[in-house]
């Protein structure tokens, strides 16, 4: 099969896209796949070449306040001809937006079947950031891209429900693996926990992108409770002033790796309060690890955590239940101990490779559907 992959970011940023990018990649490669990646350009000297995949980057500008982040400019006609040189049976839209409204018009414009993963909540982000006037326009660009692909592939049941909520078709499920080997809490580290709480506190962590959709502050609520320590795993724009409101929290930087693997593991409680995770894969990880999670009811984590089983899903906003939660878990060792073998047991088959081998089958189905679409849900308005 030839597949093309148009990502709104690729390395060497990381982030979820990246981190699932790289996993397709990893299998497409195994298969003997021919694969061609179009990515926005990138400061810093990037390899033409990763997991086998040829990769074509295309000029773009930083976004603002995240200088790491890069938006590819330009029209359809560059991308256009890409895909026409590299012919594929089917175009893969990573959480399209900007590049990828460029892809699904000029895949739409070959007759190429396109499959559109919605991962990032751009409406939601605009809203977060103060610019609701954005909001509705987003869901326009988001409606458009989604209804021109041939499939469109959601992380979570909120994502369903909210984008067959704005009319989008041909929606299906596909969630992300795990490295169950890689996550396990045989990586726990006495050393780590050392240097992190050198009292032996209780380690309550967080993962992710310092940055206001993740709502990182919201943590502020913990930083009180009795023995505990908590501990920043990551880095972003907001970085600095989360360490101002939270003065005693350890902050590690970015971690990747077996570094991230051990710190996840080495965690007693692991916490999330971002309201806008389309999935969440940091609360997988965690789970894997044997770790149990409390994190905002609502998107990604409501799929994932088994309230009162394997962690505790608060009402988004109340920030006292929040407390509570980790309050009722950091003082009852024995239920801690029980939701987390709970939560290691629930990830446990759901491979990588598993979830890649759906993806394939979905390839197959949008490349044998496409030619039987209605030629007006084909073109782009």
């Amino acid at each position: 099969m030839k597949v093309a992959i148009v990502a709104e970011s690729f390395l060497p940023e990381m982030n979820g896209v990246t981190h699932s990018l790289l996993k397709i990649l990893q299998h497409l490669d195994a298969r003997g796949d021919q694969v061609l990646v179009i990515a926005p350009s990138t400061l810093e000297n990037a390899p033409c070449l990763v997991e086998g995949a040829t990769v074509r980057r295309l000029p773009a500008v930083p976004l603002a306040g995240y200088r790491n982040i890069r938006i590819a400019v330009g029209g359809v006609a560059r991308v256009k001809t890409l895909l026409a040189e590299f012919n594929p049976d089917v175009v893969h839209l990573a959480s399209p937006f900007v590049l990828g409204w460029r892809a699904v018009r000029g895949a739409s414009a070959l007759g190429i079947p396109s499959v559109a993963v919605y991962q990032t909540d751009v409406p939601g982000y605009a809203a977060r950031y103060g610019m609701p006037f954005l909001e509705n326009w987003a869901w326009q660009r988001v409606e458009r891209i989604h209804t021109a692909a041939t499939k469109t592939l959601v992380p979570s049941t909120d994502s369903l429900q909210k984008l067959r909520g704005h009319g989008i078709p041909r929606i299906e499920l596909w969630r992300r693996g795990v490295d169950t080997e890689r996550f396990h809490p045989e990586k726990r580290s006495a050393v780590f926990r050392q240097k992190v709480a050198p009292q032996g506190q209780k380690i309550i962590g967080y993962v992710g992108r310092l940055a206001l959709e993740k709502q990182v502050e919201d943590l502020a609520v913990l930083a009180s409770i009795p023995d505990t320590q908590l501990v920043i795993v990551g880095d972003g724009p907001q970085r600095e002033y989360l360490e101002q409101i939270l003065p005693n929290a350890y902050f590690t930087g970015f971690l990747g790796g077996e570094e991230l693997a051990s710190a996840m593991a080495s965690f007693d409680l692991f916490v999330h309060p971002g309201e806008l995770e389309t999935f969440c894969q940091t609360i997988q990880e965690a789970m894997a690890c044997g770790v149990p999670v409390v994190a905002t009811g609502r998107g990604g984590p409501v799929d994932l955590v088994d309230s009162s089983r394997t962690g505790w899903l608060y009402a988004p906003g109340d920030l006292l239940q929040l407390r509570d939660y980790v309050l009722d878990l950091m003082g009852d060792e024995a239920k801690r101990t029980a939701f987390g073998a709970a939560a290691f047991h629930q990830v446990q088959g759901r491979s990588w490779h598993v979830v890649c081998e759906q993806l394939m089958d979905i390839y197959s189905q949008a490349i044998a559907d496409h030619p039987r679409l209605p030629a007006a849900l084909k073109g782009i308005r």
